[in-house]
């Protein structure tokens, strides 16, 4: 009897420390459909750095370009994700992104919303880096909310989804249906509202992305290469009525997370999470407002 008490409280409890996170028990990416990669995309710059077949797209970055895409829609909400893989070996240097911008509409004064993998060095895990910039704050004197994170799984050894809810009243980072990060809106000057693209590029950070810029780019590597799959993009676009109806991570149609999901992100952030700009003593929280209280 005891034994089988033992059992049932290891299922019922696995242990907080566990190699993977808790069930977030609700799976937003199976709400939007994939999409084509042409439906939604067009290729940006590199375009000789990019291939793409049936099941993939592919861009790489060597010596004389990185390559990059952007929606054909924007958008002033939704649901943005792709199952990306990454290279394994040496990539310090390099940056492979999914993210949110305006900065080709305002250029010098705009929004961003960064999944970032940050390359390493042999032995070494990836960094996945979550960001937001607002209104100008990624330009000049960049003012970044970046929090940092070594997943809890090889993302060199297959696809994993990565994905950004944004709405009117939050924006939430999800890997695998996991959400990792919660940014609420705590005013407008802190928060992102106006119109975005979504884009993915690889390119050459070699002066910031690897340790603060400590192992660069060594092109004897090359080629960079990430493959992106499982396109997914839906919610309301910039030209959407007004009436449409934001989307949401969780079975509330208000936002928000269930407590499920918490605890899921909880767990994320306890054991996986290496970086968090609001506990960084080093940073000028006069300039994030939002750090000062939850």
């Amino acid at each position: 009897m005891a034994i089988f008490l033992s059992f049932l409280l290891i299922l019922l409890f696995p242990s907080a420390n566990a190699g993977w996170p808790p069930s977030p028990g609700y799976w937003p990416s199976s709400k939007f459909r994939p999409m084509s990669f042409y439906s939604g995309f067009r290729n940006l710059w590199g375009p000789g750095h990019q291939s793409l077949d049936q099941h993939a797209l592919t861009i790489w970055l060597d010596r004389t370009s990185g390559s990059g895409f952007k929606s054909v829609k924007p958008f002033r909400s939704g649901y943005f994700g792709a199952s990306i893989k990454v290279q394994p070996g040496y990539t310090a240097g390099v940056i492979t992104a999914f993210y949110l911008s305006n900065n080709e509409a305002h250029p010098g004064f705009h929004d961003e919303v960064d999944i970032e993998f940050l390359g390493t060095t042999f032995g070494k895990p990836y960094t996945l880096q979550t960001n937001v910039y607002i209104r100008g704050s990624g330009d000049g004197k960049i003012i970044g909310r970046e929090m940092k994170f070594h997943l809890w799984f090889d993302p060199t050894k297959d696809f994993h989804h990565y994905a950004i809810l944004w709405s009117p009243r939050e924006i939430i980072f999800l890997v695998d249906d996991v959400p990792i990060r919660r940014y609420p809106r705590k005013s407008a000057a802190t928060f992102p509202l106006r119109p975005m693209w979504v884009y993915g590029s690889i390119w050459d950070a070699s002066s910031w992305a690897t340790e603060d810029g400590k192992y660069k780019a060594d092109y004897r590597y090359q080629p960079f290469v990430a493959k992106y799959t499982n396109f997914k993009a839906g919610g309301c676009t910039a030209y959407a009525p007004a009436w449409c109806r934001p989307v949401s991570a969780s079975p509330f149609r208000s936002g928000g997370l269930t407590r499920q999901q918490r605890r899921a992100m909880r767990w994320v952030q306890r054991y996986h999470m290496v970086y968090n700009y609001c506990k960084d003593p080093k940073r000028n929280h006069a300039l994030t407002p939002e750090c000062w209280s939850k």
